[in-house]
């Protein structure tokens, strides 16, 4: 490769993780306030399921679909910026006056919006040679945190020194302005001699043992994540006493051991542990975390929780990126990504929709138990395949 090349090459991917994080901050920048602010709107807990669950079915819907357009076209750049556009015009839905109706647009536009993450992944790798590829979806990760923690760090004490659209006006401006970097980035011809994405080429993906059994442990783990943080543990922390500074600070707890908790899953801890043992570990703990949520007491032992479930899932999602994509050949990564990412989607839309349902009937900290229960039976389910894995790993070495 040409000093040049690699130069614009680098230019490109700084470019781009401008880009990338502020596309995660205009969908994250009013996730901690969204479940008070769809209350302070006279929404129901079980209205609120609805809308905050729609983000998830949406994805289930549509994230395969523009992966297997994005492929027939071997072009990412128009449903990157078909995403950001997205992401401006939901947080612009949610601050039109209303209740439900425009409030649930919102979400579902968010949905649309979050789908189009195959492209950023797919793009993003081919700024890499093909052997960096582990190194490319590392620094994808790092710029997902990045930009979630960014919208997520400022979004209580904005709206409560400002009020509750504030959030979503600093939201429709990351979106716009991400559009805007987006000009500046070149997306490179798709390499010739790949085979497009196809059901034929789905149909070989999905008898992966290991994709399958990953989508399935990403299905429970994403419940996880949008019952607590991303659904309802910010409604928990304001009745806990919790506003602007306060309410950030609970996000905090749960980020910053989750960003370092990505980064040392692919490391040091699979190495000495192994993969299953460390599932095993972060899916049982996990699933404690979550519905101790339940029974916290005050701010400070609810940030705690927040903490341990911050570090296990931060070991639980690259691991399962990881499996997903481990019997893929090359010309098949984007088919199992698609496949993975569109099968998670289920634990996004379920697992707030449940809850908000047992909320509105037994009360909100019902709701943390549901979490704590996906998270148990992933424990189960972990250890026996884990199990089974290193019976098949047995048998192929003798």
């Amino acid at each position: 490769m040409s000093a040049a090349l690699r130069i614009s090459r680098r230019q490109q991917r700084v470019w781009f993780a401008v880009m990338t994080v502020l596309y995660w901050t205009s969908m994250y920048m009013y996730v901690p306030i969204l479940s008070p602010y769809l209350t302070s709107r006279g929404l129901s807990l079980s209205m609120i399921g609805i809308v905050l669950g729609s983000y998830g079915f949406v994805q289930l819907l549509v994230r395969f679909p523009i992966g297997l357009w994005s492929d027939t076209l071997g072009r990412r750049k128009p449903f990157i910026m078909l995403g950001l556009a997205a992401g401006a015009l939901s947080c612009l839905l949610f601050v039109i006056p209303g209740g439900f109706g425009w409030s649930l647009s919102g979400r579902i536009t968010a949905g649309i919006c979050a789908s189009s993450w195959v492209a950023f992944t797919i793009m993003y790798a081919s700024l890499f040679r093909p052997d960096e590829a582990y190194k490319a979806m590392g620094q994808v990760s790092a710029m997902t945190v990045a930009g979630q923690l960014l919208g997520m760090a400022f979004s209580a004490p904005l709206a409560d020194s400002f009020g509750w659209h504030v959030p979503f006006y600093i939201g429709i401006g990351a979106g716009i302005g991400g559009l805007v970097v987006a000009l500046f980035i070149r997306e490179e011809p798709a390499a010739e001699g790949r085979p497009p994405m196809s059901i034929r080429l789905l149909r070989g993906v999905v008898r992966q043992q290991t994709l399958v059994r990953a989508a399935v442990l990403s299905v429970l783990v994403h419940a996880m994540l949008f019952i607590s943080m991303f659904g309802f543990t910010p409604l928990k922390a304001k009745e806990l006493g919790a506003d602007g500074w306060l309410l950030t600070a609970i996000v905090f707890a749960f980020m910053i051991p989750h960003a370092i908790a990505s980064l040392l899953a692919g490391g040091v801890l699979s190495a000495k542990l192994g993969e299953w043992r460390l599932l095993q570990i972060g899916f049982g703990i996990g699933a404690i975390a979550t519905a101790l949520i339940s029974v916290s007491p005050n701010l400070i032992v609810l940030a705690a929780t927040q903490a341990v479930n911050g570090f296990m899932q931060g070991l639980l999602l690259p691991m399962l990126l990881s499996l997903a994509i481990r019997e893929a050949q090359l010309n098949e990564r984007a088919t199992a990504m698609g496949f993975y990412q569109a099968v998670y989607s289920v634990g996004m839309f379920a697992g707030p929709f449940v809850a908000g349902w047992m909320n509105d009937r037994w009360s909100i900290d019902s709701g943390f138990w549901l979490g704590g229960a996906a998270g148990a039976i992933a424990t189960v389910l972990t250890f026996v395949w884990g199990r089974k894995t290193a019976e098949a790993t047995r048998r192929l070495e003798h």
